[in-house]
């Protein structure tokens, strides 16, 4: 069966300083990973994370570890500067979701969530 994908959410952040603006895109796939699982795909300025089981469940085993219930993916995020930003986060619970927060320099952050198809 091949991969089967389709847009969740496509969402733009405009910054008023400069015109330009932060476009994310969640998508969901029916394929993905080394166990070919369904999950989800977050596109945002030329970067894609993978919300598949496997890297899902080591991203719980670190959230555990440091008692969070919002683990931030530091290594998955664009946090170059403090006033603005692309924040990707994995969010524990029932059902663990996908959690983006985007920040211009002219706009508050704004946040979205998807919840994954999957428990770990």
């Amino acid at each position: 069966m091949a991969n089967e994908k389709s847009v969740i959410d496509e969402w733009s952040v405009r910054d008023l300083e400069d015109g330009s603006s932060l476009t994310i895109t969640a998508v969901s796939c029916t394929e993905l990973g080394n166990q070919s699982q369904p999950g989800i795909q977050v596109y945002y300025m030329g970067n894609i994370i993978n919300y598949e089981p496997l890297i899902v469940e080591r991203w719980a085993y670190q959230a555990s570890k440091t008692g969070v219930d919002e683990y931030l993916l530091e290594d998955q995020s664009w946090m170059v500067h403090q006033d603005q930003f692309v924040k990707n986060y994995l969010v524990l619970g029932s059902p663990l979701k996908a959690k983006v927060e985007v920040k211009t320099r002219s706009s508050k952050v704004i946040s979205r969530e998807y919840a994954l198809p999957f428990e770990v």
